[in-house]
């Protein structure tokens, strides 16, 4: 007997009587009780939490029998005990063999999760492993049943063609409550008929088949029932057929299929039958569930069936229901789900079909932050174990907790807690945690706000609609000067993509305008924004899937007005590539910009997703990512999240992981033609290095630079030819390979180029080979490069390649930059072709400033810096570790070539010219400002500087 302190005093009264009343049935019956303390402090929390235990245990005591214990502490799942079903063939013997096989396990399911003995996890995946075991078997039954009178089907080689049954719902995400329904679709490969005496057709037979197995599992007998199976998730619902051929599926799903089923599809699996093609047939239904592109429509499907689920649930009064209430199961489930339909089709790890499974995946992809996850997935545990005990209670499908207050405190014990009051406050946390997420997503109060906004802008779109574009409309309407909008207005209007709509898409566009309005007219430009948004529109049309986005989001729609307002760069990108309107939706995009190794990772994943070679697709790949990398450089530099040095230096990396993803594709493709050149003793690396010259090089890139490229190779093994079928002496090949790197990066893809590559700063510019040995490059800067030359090499670094002979360079390149010079000579020449540049290039005036080129902008410093390490590198070699300004301003001041408060001046003077030069093209205009106090400022600080230092460029 138990003693007191275990349970409260009426508790262990009551278990008390129950163990005393098996002991009795167990003597009767002849069958051992064990009566240990170990067994006993199980078999009472047992018999505590399942009043559908007891009474099974109490009905028939050699359930308790020798094999009791054994099959209580087998781990494995019921699939390896299904062998018992092998030597039945009688319908009546398999009728009541299931159901005392699904007995026996839900048995063992009760016990090791009452015990604790597997986590709910474990115990969710053994209710749908038993479920399984009993649909193959009574699968088995229902063909020799229904194979008696009608024979079999058929395939071509004359092997029996079997049905499939998909599991959908949580038997498809392997998942399954311990008192669940079934949701079952049954479908079949190919037509034909039976061989029998009484032959059928194809739909015939395997209905007749699916109508067996339904009544093995579902019709009640005096021992039970095994499953409640469910087959209104088919096609047309119950006015459906039973059973489709998969032909008849998957014009289904291209013609009728709702929103709502792709949710229902998501966790569709073969549980039983042709499994294999069953695989097949999901295959050939996935364009289906996951869209090519990122897929906003599957909100308006999400917030319909809440709609339907909140309505029913107001009805009859559902508001504690586990499953369908507030900040219940089914909301943990459509925040993921929303995540896997959006994004599934580009993601293939996101069709997980389980909850968990998908929930990391969710999170290890960053589409949910880590916290947040953690709190879905804490939620989504506690509530499924709870939901599994109220089952347990009577093996009723219920997810409801029982009003009796006695039940209430053993539900509670059995769980662990002192009492229900406890249960019921970590209860209701982990409810308003999912329903504060779920509100979240669903952008509920933002959505309520921006409707009252946009109050009076559906009666102006209405008006353009009926009369047409009036410029003094528009004008009145805060869009001035109008000109730019009334013909962006008429382009929409009067375009052949609004005629031809279809009527859901109308529907799309006719909500999201007057918000397109309202946003517009909320920034600090209207017409300029508003202008940039009716572009973005009249590209989205045929897609309006992009409008759903904006309907459905207003934080990402004020996102995007704000980034419009303010960038006509990233406004192009964005038109020219609305995929990056998934930026704004992404949870990531106001948090850390990602650095180089981040994007080299994304980059590595993305390309390793494309099964085989396929340069087009990659480039097309890699291209996303760096649309993608930069849209989010320019909303942190916009969002002040990014200062300018620091934006410069992230498109520098983005450059760099682009390069060397392009230079990999490369080696891979000259590989396959002309094979490798042998490495000897040099590495195992390609023997081709990619050194960047310019801003690339200098960590200072801007919003559309080019990349300035150098290509440099190995001379002794260009000694060598290729190991390929079609071999290359060294030089050819090398030269193919920098021929193949420029051409990829600037492929015209439905993406765009990657970058536009400039060569001309290699030895001999343009007359010069494109590519030379290192021995070669070296000859020429020591003996015939120009003063402008070198300062170019201040700035240069190997980017990416053999590692070997990038280590090579940059201790060329130390020794190149080390060497003394004269330092009058020096500066006569770096100040002549600063003087020669300025006379070719400065836009200045005496209104407006060329930041880059004017006396004291940023080519200035960039002459002042390098000329300063031409000068001192040879005493100074920790001027020659970093050739970026930022960096070249803080060595000079440790050398102590620039004092403290002249580098402080200098550094204050570039940050400000650069942030300026930043924003110009990020707006796509021409580095050229207006004169103010601040540009005067910091151009008057440079040319100080240049003069102190006896660099007159002015």
């Amino acid at each position: 007997m138990l003693e007191p302190p275990r349970w409260p005093r009426p508790t262990a009264a009551f278990l008390n009587q129950r163990l005393s009343r098996l002991e009795v049935g167990c003597r009767v019956a002849s069958v051992p009780f064990h009566a240990d303390a170990g067994v006993d402090d199980h078999l009472s929390s047992v018999l505590l939490a399942s009043d559908f235990a007891y009474q099974n245990l109490l009905r028939d005591p050699q359930l308790l029998g020798p094999d009791f214990l054994q099959l209580m502490s087998d781990p494995r799942h019921a699939d390896a005990r299904a062998g018992v079903f092998n030597e039945v063939h009688d319908t009546g013997e398999l009728r009541r063999l299931l159901r005392r096989f699904r007995l026996r396990e839900a048995l063992r399911l009760i016990w090791r999760d009452v015990t604790g003995a597997d986590a709910i996890e474990t115990t969710l995946a053994g209710a749908s492993v038993l479920a399984e075991s009993c649909l193959e078997a009574a699968l088995r039954g229902a063909e020799r049943q229904v194979g008696e009178r009608h024979g079999v089907i058929r395939d071509a080689r004359g092997q029996p063609q079997r049905m499939v049954v998909l599991g959908l719902g949580k038997l498809g995400g392997g998942e399954l409550n311990f008192s669940s329904d079934i949701d079952l679709v049954f479908a079949f490969a190919g037509h034909g008929d039976s061989d029998g005496a009484r032959p059928l057709d194809a739909t015939a037979y395997y209905t007749r088949i699916g109508q067996a197995l339904v009544g093995l599992l579902a019709d009640h007998s005096v021992d039970g029932y095994v499953y409640r199976v469910d087959l209104r998730l088919r096609p047309f619902g119950t006015a459906g057929r039973l059973a489709l051929s998969f032909n008849a599926m998957e014009q289904y799903f291209q013609r009728e299929g709702r929103d709502g089923e792709r949710y229902a599809w998501i966790k569709a699996r073969p549980v039983a039958g042709d499994r294999v093609g069953g695989a097949r047939l999901l295959d050939t239904l996935r364009p289906f569930v996951f869209r090519r592109y990122l897929d906003y429509s599957a909100f308006a499907g999400l917030r319909e069936m809440k709609a339907l689920i909140d309505a029913e649930v107001a009805r009859k009064d559902l508001a504690d229901h586990l499953k369908l209430g507030p900040g219940g199961i089914r909301e943990i489930e459509f925040i993921v789900q929303l995540v896997q339909l959006i994004r599934g089709g580009r993601e293939p790890t996101l069709r997980a079909r389980g909850l968990l499974p998908a929930l990391a995946a969710c999170e290890q992809l960053g589409f949910i932050p880590s916290a947040r996850a953690q709190r879905l997935r804490d939620a989504y545990r506690f509530l499924r174990r709870l939901e599994n005990r109220v089952q347990m209670f009577a093996d009723e499908q219920t997810h409801e907790i029982p009003a009796d207050r006695e039940l209430r405190e053993r539900l509670a014990l059995a769980l662990g807690r002192s009492g229900w009051d406890a249960l019921d406050a970590e209860l209701r946390v982990h409810r308003a945690a999912v329903a504060e997420e779920f509100a979240a997503l669903m952008a509920v109060d933002a959505r309520n706000d921006a409707q009252q906004a946009q109050a009076r802008w559906p009666e102006f779109w209405r008006a353009l609609l009926a009369d047409g574009v009036d410029a003094g409309a528009v004008a009145a309407s805060g869009f001035e000067p109008p000109d730019e909008v009334v013909t962006e207005l008429e382009a929409l209007l009067g375009g052949a993509a609004l005629r031809t709509m279809s009527a859901r898409a109308r529907e799309r566009l006719d909500a999201v305008m007057p918000a397109v309005f309202a946003a517009a007219c909320a920034q600090e430009h209207p017409a300029r924004c508003l202008a940039r948004l009716l572009r973005l529109v009249q590209a989205t049309l045929r897609r309006s899937v992009y409008l759903a986005l904006l309907e459905e989001q207003p934080a990402a729609l004020r996102r995007l007005s704000a980034v419009f307002a303010a960038s006509a760069f990233l406004a192009e990108r964005v038109i020219a590539h609305p995929l990056l309107l998934d930026d704004l939706f992404d949870d990531r995009v106001d948090g850390d910009t990602p650095d180089a190794t981040a994007i080299r990772d994304e980059l590595a994943r993305r390309l390793g997703m494309i099964a085989e070679a396929d340069p087009e697709a990659e480039i097309e790949a890699i291209q996303e990512q760096r649309q993608s990398a930069l849209f989010r450089i320019g909303l942190a530099f916009l969002g002040g999240r990014l200062d300018a040095r620091s934006a410069a230096s992230a498109l520098a990396d983005v450059a760099e992981a682009v390069v060397g993803a392009v230079l990999h594709i490369a080696e891979r493709d000259m590989a396959a033609a002309h094979g490798r050149i042998d490495g000897g003793s040099g590495g195992e690396g390609s023997g081709l290095i990619v050194v960047a010259y310019g801003s690339f090089g200098g960590r200072e890139l801007g919003f559309g630079s080019d990349l300035d490229l150098v290509f440099l190779y190995d001379g002794a093994r260009a000694q060598r030819e290729s190991d390929g079928v079609k071999p290359l002496d060294g030089a050819r090949y090398y030269a193919r390979l920098a021929q193949r790197v420029v051409h990829l990066l600037g492929t015209l893809t439905r993406a765009g180029r990657l970058y536009e590559v400039d060569v001309r700063l290699r030895p001999d510019g343009s007359k010069g080979m494109l590519v030379q040995s290192l021995d070669g490059y070296a000859a020429y800067q020591r003996e015939r490069a120009w003063t402008w030359e070198l300062q170019a090499l201040v700035r240069a670094r190997a980017v990416a390649g053999d590692a070997v002979l990038a280590r090579r360079y940059a201790e060329l390149r130390v020794d190149l930059l080390a060497q003394p010079r004269d330092a009058a000579k020096l500066r006569e020449e770096v100040v002549s072709m600063r003087a020669r540049w300025r006379a070719e290039r400065d836009r200045s005036s005496a209104m407006e400033f060329d930041l880059k080129q004017g006396g004291g902008g940023l080519v200035d410093l960039e002459f002042l810096l390098q000329g300063l390490v031409l000068q001192h590198a040879t005493r100074h070699p920790a001027l020659l570790v970093n050739g970026a300004n930022a960096a070249l301003i803080d060595a000079l001041r440790s050398a102590r070539i620039l004092g403290d408060a002249a580098a402080a001046t200098l550094a204050h003077a570039h940050a400000g010219l650069l942030a300026r030069a930043i924003r110009c093209t990020l707006d796509a205009r021409p580095r050229v400002v207006a004169r103010d106090a601040g540009v005067e400022r910091d151009a008057s600080a440079v040319a100080e500087a240049c003069r102190a230092a006896g660099f007159g460029f002015s």
